[in-house]
């Protein structure tokens, strides 16, 4: 089964959390805070594996969450950071925020890419302390990794596709110019997945043909299987448009060929405008008034034209020769740009992440909803003043106290955040 999309969730390790902690030694009367920092949580890294040859294992597995990394602990001692959590996919791979659809990565080279950063660790006690707070009784909670809902698209990494109605002999000719073995009948729709083959020109030079499952009208518009698989055209460097000349299906190539441009130009105007070589094949069952007439055709567009048979070889080897000359005037197969955040994305994002809260009242009471604030109150000793006044001072700073008062708070309301309960004091 050859399955080439994919959506995952993806999500990076949070920090560890800083530690509350106090030096305790004998003979030391009163030890000052010495916990330790928590170590970073485990970033998601995709990375290419050439002996994967489709995305069929995301179809089974669709969470992917990174470790944690470790608390802080006593005596100043760090928590040890999460390890990565690598992600294996097949060369070609585009890998995009399926929220938004911002290309996140173009899996094409070796070189692995960091997609989600796991979150810092928080910092603990000891960094707390000051002249007026000797024995602060709270750390920071760890930052959370970023999390991404993911669409994985595998574009091929092909030089030359070839393009055509089913049944026109693009599973033959590929499979005689290069060692590509794929099934091959004569019927429509005997190629249902993309075959890759290796067409070696000389000793030292090759490319990689592809051969795209065949095309009909509305393909564009997703009828048949080419809808499927016409993003795996969009990297070749050069089009192969295979055309059956002797028209023994009752078609017309003129009309195949037009019909065929369509449907690209439908799907992407950058494919239309691709450079293409034209292969008028089946030529030996064609009668000379046919294969003049298409030629002359093509060649009022300006295309090269090259008359051949794939099933008996003839041709085939001068039409490797011409693809190879005009792959020598073009551009290497095409990368997907990555779209980065920008500065004031990351910063909004961030903004709104931890900021977000919803405030609403219910018998009296001022309920407080907010995430980030769980993180705050798991690490803090609501027993201690300074524990307090540090949960204050994230209640104003965060512009809840704020909202409190808009809402009307009056002195002594209560005002629940989780399972804390306390009451309102101007």
């Amino acid at each position: 089964m050859f399955v080439d999309k994919a959506k995952i969730y993806i999500k990076a390790g949070d920090g560890g959390d800083g530690a509350v902690s106090f030096h305790r030694e004998k003979y030391v009367a009163a030890g000052g805070p010495d916990g330790g920092d928590g170590g970073k949580g485990g970033d998601v890294i995709f990375k290419v594996d050439d002996n994967i040859s489709n995305l069929i294992d995301f179809s089974y597995k669709k969470k992917y969450v990174a470790e944690k990394g470790q608390n802080g602990s006593a005596k100043n001692s760090y928590g040890r950071s999460a390890d990565d959590l690598i992600i294996r996919v097949p060369r070609g791979t585009v890998v995009k925020d399926a929220d938004t659809g911002r290309i996140l990565a173009d899996m094409s080279s070796d070189e692995p890419v960091i997609v989600a950063h796991g979150g810092k660790g928080g910092r603990g006690n000891a960094h707390f302390a000051t002249a007026t707070r000797q024995i602060p009784k709270f750390a920071k909670p760890g930052f959370r990794g970023e999390e991404f809902n993911i669409s994985l698209e595998l574009k091929l990494l092909a030089d030359v596709g070839l393009v055509g109605f089913p049944n026109v002999g693009k599973s033959t000719l590929i499979s005689v110019v290069s060692a590509a073995k794929p099934k091959i009948a004569n019927y429509h729709f005997t190629t249902l997945t993309p075959v890759l083959g290796v067409v070696k020109v000389g000793e030292e030079r090759s490319f990689v043909m592809a051969d795209i499952p065949g095309l009909i009208e509305g393909a564009s518009e997703g009828i048949g299987l080419g809808h499927e698989f016409l993003r795996h055209v969009e990297r070749c460097r050069l089009i192969v448009h295979v055309v059956d000349v002797s028209g023994i299906e009752g078609r017309d190539p003129i009309e195949d060929f037009e019909t065929i441009n369509k449907e690209l130009a439908g799907f992407s105007e950058e494919l239309a405008e691709a450079p293409q070589i034209v292969a008028a094949n089946k030529s030996d069952m064609a009668q000379p008034e046919q294969i003049e007439r298409f030629k002359e055709y093509i060649s009022k567009l300006g295309l090269p034209f090259y008359e051949i048979s794939a099933a008996t070889t003839q041709g085939t080897q001068e039409l490797i020769y011409g693809i190879n000359e005009k792959l020598a005037e073009l551009p290497p197969v095409k990368r997907f740009e990555a779209q980065p955040l920008t500065r004031e994305e990351i910063e909004e994002k961030r903004s709104t992440k931890k900021r977000d809260f919803t405030v609403t009242v219910e018998d009296g009471v001022y309920f407080v909803e907010a995430d980030w604030l769980y993180d705050i109150l798991r690490v803090a000793d609501m027993d201690d003043y300074s524990s307090l006044q540090y949960f204050q001072n994230v209640l104003v700073s965060s512009g809840i106290i704020r909202k409190l008062e808009a809402m009307g708070i009056q002195e002594g309301d209560t005002v629940a955040v989780f399972d804390f309960e306390f009451e309102y004091i101007p």
